[in-house]
């Protein structure tokens, strides 16, 4: 750190050089980045159900991805006979479409409304890509368009469009944020100048995300919904370090003067914890790659490459522009905010934050167990999750495939567009014994006649009584599966039910590796930084508590339905099942993040000569304003996708916001202070051996 201080002293000016030729580069390679991503995607390719698809897709067979729907129409009158006949054979010219099934190929009251005035055509299209699959559905949409009376749905259609308004949201909560994040650093920094630095280096990070995802996705397919963290977390972060740096920059110059010296002290204290802090993060989002599916691993990979591209540009860009401006920093500032600035630079024991420690340690049992029983309420509603999936619910109601999904749940039969797919091999005889012991299934409303697939076998599509994602369904799966096989038949099952049960295990079988990289690398990077081993596990058990508080809440808003006026949304009665373990990476990296911050100042303080009671209250005095003006940043910058109208992407915003303000409040001004003087010197105990490993590879900020 003492070299890239000395360094980017003497070369600040070609630094900034080339951090501007970066950002135009970025900006014009990485700008239209959203436009070369991938859907949402959450095949594990190695469940049943997916490789159970890609054998069928393999033989041919192509499930229904669009739903075209009439309303205003009579089947059983001729007039309404040739509009439908009318209306499939446009669909047939498209070259896109496969095919369509509709009342007059079935003659299935499946396909009439409950007051017979509308009915719907089930369309297969030939791809099988993804994107090619979103762009033809949009394309026979439009083609559609002048139709009377006809909208346009189904699933690929709803994936164009989820992906549509992700990018109409990016583009809003940008807007947003940047007004209301620069007033605020207006306030916190107390210098025009200086206010300005966060959101500078906070847009370089943005623009270096959109380069990083457009790279790595020439290699491995990157969800566009890793646009919304990756770009949120990256502006955060960025904000983060560079109130650190600055903060500690202010400090060095009270003490030697605006110069190479105060630089290089910066980095050498605030640039080494910025450095521990990307590290945490950067691990705990890498744990996501471990997930096979798409949505997982490319929040892990643009997640992790963010954390750390926002300590480079902080630990570079930021210092080269504190060498150029020196005591500038405070310019633009009226007179007593300048005053302010240079107290706080200077004080260490007759501040709030200090007071409020001191307060704290003398009534540690109260203030710890009044903030544990509170964070354990705010968990209590966590306790009733259900889990749910993604599909055109999540969609605002002006969107045509929500409009259609809407009318088709209301007014058709129940269910029809997600039977379970039960694959036989065997011949015609082993088919005929499993469709009827399908039949007697007490969860099955329907069966359709099987037909056969190619090289597959036969199909036997089943209606489920109850929804896809319902735990009746999820039992019918299990039930098909257990069935006794015919001799020398195969029998397999997929379908949206099916998928979605193999989608919970799959997250199940993944997630203690992931825990296990959170938790190792936590454990790892504070004890090099502190020593000890008792604060480690004291974070990892602070974490955990903010962690459930902020599930507790996000259950009791988005799957109870609490403030849906508010946050404009509607509850679909259940949380995304990625959502959990999504914010559980997001939320203990950042956690840990401002855990680094405290403990480096705590340490510091305590390496100086104070004593333990004394460097808690001084660490918490050097860091408390700095940690909730970061914490408030933070919350606007990956809250802003709280205005998302897509609801998990409401969700992630909400819990980003959620996790950071709780930690930066409940936890580090309260709680830690409180465990910190209940324990002692034991905080910074650990064995022997463990310290000679620290004598030897541990890193201070001393």
């Amino acid at each position: 750190m003492s070299r890239l201080g000395s360094f980017t002293f003497s070369k600040r000016r070609w630094v900034l050089v080339v951090a501007v030729a970066f950002f135009v580069g970025a900006a014009l390679y990485g700008g239209n980045v959203a436009s070369y991503l991938a859907p949402y995607g959450a095949k594990d390719p190695d469940t049943e159900s997916i490789q159970t698809d890609d054998d069928l897709q393999t033989a041919g067979y192509r499930s229904a991805s669009v739903v075209v729907l009439v309303e205003d129409l009579d089947v059983t009158t001729a007039a309404g006979k040739r509009q439908l006949a009318g209306l499939q054979e446009k669909i047939s010219a498209d070259p896109a479409v496969e095919g369509s099934t509709g009342w007059l190929q079935t003659r299935s009251d499946d396909f009439v409304s409950r007051d017979g005035d509308a009915t719907y055509l089930a369309v297969t299209l030939k791809s099988t890509d993804d994107g090619q699959l979103q762009d033809d559905a949009e394309h026979l949409a439009s083609l559609l368009a002048d139709e009377p009376g006809v909208k346009v749905g189904g699933s690929a259609l709803g994936q164009k469009q989820v992906n549509d308004q992700i990018e109409e949201d990016l583009r809003r909560a940008e807007l947003l944020v940047f007004p209301l994040l620069f007033l605020l650093s207006l306030l916190f920094f107390r210098s025009l100048i200086a206010s300005a630095l966060p959101l500078l280096i906070g847009a370089i990070a943005i623009v270096g995300t959109w380069l990083m995802l457009r790279a790595v996705n020439e290699a491995v397919s990157i969800s566009v919904f890793a646009l919304n963290l990756t770009i949120g977390l990256g502006l955060g972060l960025a904000i983060d370090y560079s109130l650190f740096i600055v903060s500690r920059f202010r400090e060095e110059i009270e003490k030697h003067g605006a110069g190479r010296q105060a630089l290089i002290r910066t980095l050498q204290t605030a640039g080494r914890t910025v450095l521990f802090s990307s590290i945490t993060v950067s691990a705990a989002l890498a744990s996501l790659i471990v997930f096979p599916q798409r949505f997982l691993y490319s929040m892990g990979i643009g997640g992790s490459l963010v954390a750390l591209f926002a300590a480079l540009i902080s630990l570079t860009v930021l210092p080269a522009i504190l060498a150029v401006l020196g005591e500038r920093v405070n310019s633009l500032a009226p007179k007593f905010l300048q005053r302010r600035t240079a107290k706080e630079a200077s004080t260490d024991t007759n501040g709030f934050w200090y007071r409020l420690a001191k307060w704290e340690m003398l009534r540690p049992v109260i203030v710890a167990g009044a903030c544990t029983v509170l964070l354990l309420f705010l968990a209590s509603p966590f306790l009733k999750i259900k889990f749910g999936d993604v599909d055109a619910q999540v969609l605002p109601k002006d969107a045509s495939a929500r409009q259609v999904d809407d009318f088709i749940r209301a007014e058709f039969p129940p269910y029809r567009d997600t039977p379970v797919l039960v694959v036989v091999s065997g011949g015609e005889e082993a088919t005929a014994t499993v469709t009827a012991q399908v039949q007697r299934l007490p969860g099955v409303a329907a069966v359709y006649p099987p037909r056969p697939v190619g090289s597959a076998g036969s199909l036997i599509e089943a209606v489920a009584r109850y929804p896809s994602t319902d735990d009746r369904s999820a039992d019918l799966v299990q039930e098909i599966r257990d069935l006794p096989e015919p001799p020398g038949a195969e029998v397999r099952v997929t379908g949206a039910s099916a998928r979605f049960v193999d989608f919970q295990k799959s997250l199940l079988e993944h997630l203690p590796i992931a825990a296990a990289i959170i938790i190792v690398s936590t454990l790892l990077v504070l004890f090099l930084m502190t020593g000890s081993v008792v604060l480690p596990l004291k974070q990892l058990l602070l974490n955990v508590l903010n962690l459930a508080a902020v599930f507790g809440i996000l259950v009791w808003i988005f799957q109870d339905g609490n403030l849906e006026g508010l946050l404009d949304f509607e509850s679909q009665g259940n949380i995304e099942q990625t959502i959990p373990i999504l914010l559980f990476a997001v939320s203990f990296g950042l956690s840990t993040d401002y855990g680094v911050f405290l403990f480096s100042r705590i340490k510091e303080a305590r390496d100086e000569g104070a004593t333990d009671g004394d460097a808690v209250a001084v660490g918490l005095e050097r860091t408390g304003r700095i940690i909730t003006s970061a914490a408030l940043l933070f919350a606007i910058a990956i809250g802003a996708f709280a205005t998302s109208q897509i609801i998990f992407i409401k969700l992630n915003g909400v819990g980003g916001a959620l996790s950071v303000l709780i930690d930066a409040t409940i936890i580090r001004a309260l709680l830690v202070p409180s465990l910190m003087a209940l324990l002692g010197q034991w905080n910074w105990w650990s064995p022997r051996w463990l310290r000679r490993i620290y004598w030897r590879f541990g890193l201070s900020d001393g």
